[in-house]
């Protein structure tokens, strides 16, 4: 079972009472972003994050997914960790609209993906996109995430839960998009060369992040930042 450690100890905790207080956030949905990292920063072995998992951090996984509207996710992470059929809406993040269109992540959906790309994709690709998916044209050679975010309201998302990569969670903290954090602290050594859960360009100054809550279980600790 899990256990709080902060703000006060509590033992057990119910993470689903706990996650469910993610606040709306004026008229765009509200983004918490969830990652896994082990103790040393790596966040993939041998190039997918679910190496440093465990039943823990997937329990907790599929209760952040239980308290989402709709996840956000690029387009590279769904090739790398073999995404499938979700209950709950995977908007998918891809400037090229090249997407494995035969996988059962389409094929098979459960709820309906969406796709979310640029004009200048190529028709093709976007024409397939929208014969699969719900498709999202935001911006004109790069995604613009705040109108992607736009959109996903529009379409009654409160509540986006973004699981990565690094690059997206980057340019989401660079645009001011995040508004909580989860991290999950995996008890292993990585090494190589895998990425930091952000990358991209240094981020601007900022006031910090404030811990919202800290609990264990099995050896993992998950961490819940949100901006001051």
């Amino acid at each position: 079972m899990m256990r709080q450690l902060l703000p006060f100890p509590r033992d057990p905790v119910d993470p689903a009472t706990l996650y469910d207080d993610l606040p709306p956030i004026g008229t765009r949905p509200a983004v918490r972003l969830n990652m896994i990292a082990s103790i040393d920063g790596g966040t993939a072995v041998a190039g997918r994050s679910g190496g440093l998992g465990g039943t823990a951090d997937q329990a907790l996984f599929t209760v952040l997914r239980s308290r989402a509207d709709v996840v956000l996710v690029a387009a590279g992470t769904v090739r790398a960790e073999h995404y499938g059929p979700s209950k709950v809406p995977v908007a998918v993040i891809s400037r090229s609209c090249r997407l494995d269109w035969d996988s059962p992540f389409f094929t098979a959906a459960i709820a309906p993906p969406l796709v979310i790309t640029v004009a200048e994709a190529p028709a093709i690709e976007r024409e397939k996109a929208a014969g699969l998916a719900d498709l999202i044209i935001a911006g004109e050679r790069d995604v613009d995430l705040a109108a992607a975010l736009s959109a996903l309201a529009e379409r009654g998302y409160a509540r986006v839960l973004a699981e990565g990569g690094p690059t997206l969670n980057g340019q989401l903290a660079a645009a001011g998009l995040l508004d909580e954090l989860c991290l999950t602290l995996s008890p292993l050594l990585a090494g190589g060369d895998a990425k930091r859960i952000l990358a991209g360009p240094a981020l601007a100054p900022e006031r910090g992040w404030r811990l919202r809550s800290l609990c264990e279980q099995d050896g993992f600790l998950f961490l819940r930042y949100r901006p001051r």
